[in-house]
């Protein structure tokens, strides 16, 4: 940390040879200390100034918590049926979900609502899927956001909305763009269901924009790591949590 103001935990994993469990534990360790900030994806110098505004894109974000997003996205495919008007909303995770609706004719036909880019693409041509992409102003992130995108969503309903967020805790879900928080709001707003996306990583990290408290949320599905608080926190909100282990 001294030597280069900031740390992946990938890196870390790799470097110390140690469990990626071991080293988040570490992290939190020193941040309770005060001798670095725990950030989404590793940690930063303690005088680095918290920037609830940055947002990381697409392709950065890929390679965070790879294996927990993959059985995220599997757990995630359970919760549809042929026949649904679904939504998937801009982020890896949902990217992962879109590619096993590619991949699994058992899942089709559906109709797919998205304001991803990535997510459009992936699903472009594939048999049994409509899909519905908004307009909207282009994130880092590879979503379409703003006025359009959020017009476009008013005047449509499907069965369930998987959500993913740049960062959770107790008071809610959020991230660093507002207009894209926006726009998820439009998107819960038009679904029957949510269910959101998110790997223990994304407990605890702030983001500018609030999008929603927990209790508009009515499945998590995430991974077995998330923290003990995350679990009560979203029983107390009446959230249906759902990994591997259950």
């Amino acid at each position: 940390m001294r030597d280069r103001g900031a740390v992946r935990v990938a890196d870390l994993v790799e470097l110390l040879d140690v469990s990626e469990m071991t080293v988040r534990r570490d992290i939190t360790e020193l941040d309770r200390a005060g001798l670095v900030r725990r950030v989404h994806g590793g940690a930063v110098a303690p005088d680095t100034l918290a920037r609830p505004t940055d947002e990381p894109g697409f392709q950065a974000k890929t390679s965070w918590a790879a294996a927990e997003k993959e059985s995220i996205a599997a757990l995630a495919a359970q919760e549809i049926a042929p026949g649904q008007a679904i939504a998937l909303s801009a982020g890896t995770t949902t990217h992962l979900l879109a590619q096993r609706i590619a991949a699994e004719p058992e899942l089709r036909p559906l109709t797919v609502v998205t304001n991803s880019l990535p997510v459009a693409e992936t699903l472009h041509g594939v048999p049994a899927v409509d899909v519905i992409l908004t307009g909207g102003s282009r994130t880092p992130s590879d979503g379409l956001v703003g006025p359009v995108a959020d017009a476009a969503l008013a005047t449509l309903r499907v069965d369930r909305l998987f959500l993913g967020v740049h960062g959770f805790d107790a008071s809610g879900l959020m991230t660093p763009n507002l207009a894209e928080a926006a726009t998820d709001r439009a998107l819960l707003h038009a679904a029957a269901a949510v269910t959101v996306l998110a790997d223990h990583t994304k407990w605890g990290v702030v983001g500018l924009a609030h999008i929603a408290p927990l209790d508009a949320v009515d499945t998590v599905i995430s991974d077995d790591a998330l923290p003990t608080e995350a679990r009560t926190a979203l029983t107390d909100a009446g959230c249906v949590l759902r990994t591997k282990e259950h």
